[in-house]
């Protein structure tokens, strides 16, 4: 249901859903929109999630940082993520093996 939905919404690009190999993601019964691209990645490998890159951008900036509750540090990493914009999220989470799925997928 969320991949119809996220496809409806977005229904004039192309979107890459990037995902382990963890058995929670199979689906004999998985109806995929034509807009949607799933792509593997190899097993044992979080280095080359997208979003493991993301956080290391994110933790790197709480580094020196001491808080005194849970609500300071979700507020600060809150505010860390609201500084990030589409050009500095696809500099950090851009890899050239999407592009070359892209391109043997035929989206490219």
């Amino acid at each position: 249901m969320f991949l119809e939905k996220f496809s409806e919404t977005y229904a004039q690009d192309i979107h890459i859903l990037q995902l382990d190999n963890g058995a929670f993601h199979l689906s004999q019964h998985l109806k995929i929109p034509e807009n949607i691209v799933l792509l593997f990645q190899p097993p044992h490998t979080p280095q080359v999630n997208p979003i493991e890159r993301l956080w290391e951008e994110v933790k790197r900036h709480l580094t020196w940082e001491s808080f005194s509750n849970l609500d300071e540090l979700r507020e600060f990493i809150w505010k860390r993520l609201e500084q990030l914009n589409t050009s500095v999220v696809a500099s950090i989470t851009g890899w050239d093996f999407i592009l070359d799925a892209l391109f043997v997928s035929g989206f490219s």
